[in-house]
């Protein structure tokens, strides 16, 4: 699965969750790295055992934590997977054909990571020019 780096994340999501979260930020973003990789895990765990019930959980999880943070491709393939699972669990079917989505799973999960991540660092640069000095100002707000 080749999906474009610029539409991994929506940025004004992401800076929405940024602002409403605050100081609280990089410490969710951590829980977002630690329960994906959790989640991705499992994923591929209940892939192997062919069993759907096992998926549902971590692809809801998963999806939920993707759009807190705009990462809208990775929540919707998140999403794909749990509502497969669903199906096969009520219709005792085996989870076989999600074998393809989940072996999309952990590199889209990695790049859109490594994106957020690389955007919340403190020392990038921001995106928009909202806060800080407007070009050709010194630091007194003189020219």
């Amino acid at each position: 699965m080749t999906i474009e780096s610029s539409t991994l994340v929506d940025w004004n999501i992401f800076a929405r969750a940024r602002t409403e979260l605050g100081a609280g930020f990089i410490r969710i973003l951590g829980y977002f790295r630690e329960d994906g990789v959790k989640s991705v895990d499992a994923l591929e765990r209940a892939a192997q055992n062919h069993n759907a019930a096992a998926m549902v959980i971590p692809a809801h999880t998963l999806k939920g934590e993707s759009l807190q943070f705009g990462a809208e491709p990775l929540a919707a393939l998140a999403e794909s997977i749990e509502l497969a699972a669903r199906y096969c669990v009520e219709t005792r079917d085996a989870p076989t054909g999600l074998i393809e989505h989940i072996v999309k799973l952990r590199p889209l999960f990695d790049q859109t990571l490594a994106l957020l991540e690389q955007e919340a660092n403190p020392l990038v640069e921001r995106r928009s020019g909202g806060f800080g000095r407007r070009a050709g100002l010194n630091g007194y707000g003189h020219e």
